[in-house]
């Protein structure tokens, strides 16, 4: 390649990622599109062998439509009294803080000597926002029911991702035609083989990571209704969807069940109860869901997926949150082929 070509490509590289850093703040409908779109294009290229690719994508939808009325009519409403049962203890549960909690940990710092002025500033601010944790909630809550802007962007996106999910899908097949003719004819053979390499391991990734997600958050869900927990559905599913990043749906669903657990049965047991249900989960996912939704040889190093998320987000917001995963999945690929040229190269050699 010559020092003119290696310019022209560096500039194109820096003016596309100049448009995303740009243009991030309107990207996330479209890119859940583009998401959605990849991840329903095997189902409709099957369909395409019996019907028309217009008519397949047509019964894809009707497919994702009635299965979204659905989950709306049984779980939206369950979840939703859930939500607000969770809310309207929280007052009950600040107050059993402030009553137990707080002078044990007052008696932690007092003992042996007499509470410095920091410690009782500490002691002080916290009971302060303890106090008014209630009142922030329900006014956070009133104000995005109140915000027309929040409400109007919301209802935009829920109307633009189906649309442009729509046509994405009728035309993935062209769209990835026309990118295959963008490449130069001299580098086609090997980027078509990383563009296949980094196809099969995002789709098997992304497919066998949904599935096991929704699958925790079942498994918690019904371990959490099992020891009794009033919010077991919501907490669960939660737990569940936060486990892209390793480890986060497992601390963050233990510990909020764990303490809910104890604010509503006053006891040992339950809490234990919710901590075995974690551990069950995490060994079905170790030893079942993983193995056989995602695979071992596909699979991100926990430390790679928390860095690519963290710094996703940290580049280009939601959006680069929503790239993040795909983005290191594709880099993995890239990682692999670039260790092969140094083992071959004059470098290393």
């Amino acid at each position: 390649m010559h020092l003119e070509q290696k310019i022209q490509l560096v500039f194109i590289i820096a003016l596309v990622g100049l448009c995303f850093y740009v243009l991030s703040p309107i990207l996330s409908p479209f890119l859940f599109a583009a998401l959605l779109a990849y991840l329903g294009d095997p189902l409709v290229d099957r369909l395409e062998k019996r019907m028309s690719r217009t008519f397949a994508v047509v019964s894809v939808f009707i497919f994702i439509i009635i299965t979204l009325i659905l989950i709306v009519m049984l779980f939206i409403p369950l979840i939703s009294e859930q939500l607000s049962k969770l809310i309207g203890k929280l007052p009950g549960m600040i107050d059993l803080i402030e009553k137990n909690i707080l002078p044990t940990i007052q008696d932690k710092f007092a003992a042996g000597s007499a509470a410095s002025s920091d410690d009782d500033l500490i002691l002080n601010t916290l009971k302060s926002n303890l106090s008014n944790l209630s009142n922030i909630a329900s006014k956070l809550f009133g104000w995005i029911s109140n915000s027309s802007g929040f409400v109007l962007t919301l209802l935009a996106n829920i109307f633009l991702v189906p649309v442009v999910t729509f046509y994405l899908l009728r035309d993935w097949d062209r769209l990835i035609e026309r990118i295959h003719h963008l490449i130069p004819r001299r580098y086609e053979a090997k980027v078509s083989q990383i563009a296949k390499e980094s196809d099969n391991m995002l789709a098997a990734f992304l497919r066998g990571q949904f599935m096991v997600m929704n699958s925790l958050g079942l498994i918690y869900a019904i371990g959490l209704s099992v020891v009794g927990l009033e919010s077991a559905i919501l907490i669960g599913f939660i737990a569940g969807w936060l486990s892209f990043v390793p480890y986060l749906g497992l601390v963050v669903g233990m510990g909020v069940a764990t303490a809910l657990a104890y604010f509503q049965f006053g006891d040992i047991m339950h809490p234990l109860g919710v901590i075995i249900t974690f551990v069950i989960a995490q060994a079905l996912e170790g030893s079942v869901l993983t193995p056989r939704f995602v695979g071992e040889r596909i699979g991100l190093h926990p430390v790679a997926v928390i860095f690519a998320v963290l710094a996703g987000g940290q580049l280009a917001g939601f959006a680069g949150v929503l790239l993040a995963l795909p983005v290191a999945a594709v880099l993995n690929v890239l990682v692999s082929h670039a260790h092969v040229a140094y083992q071959h190269s004059k470098l290393y050699n």
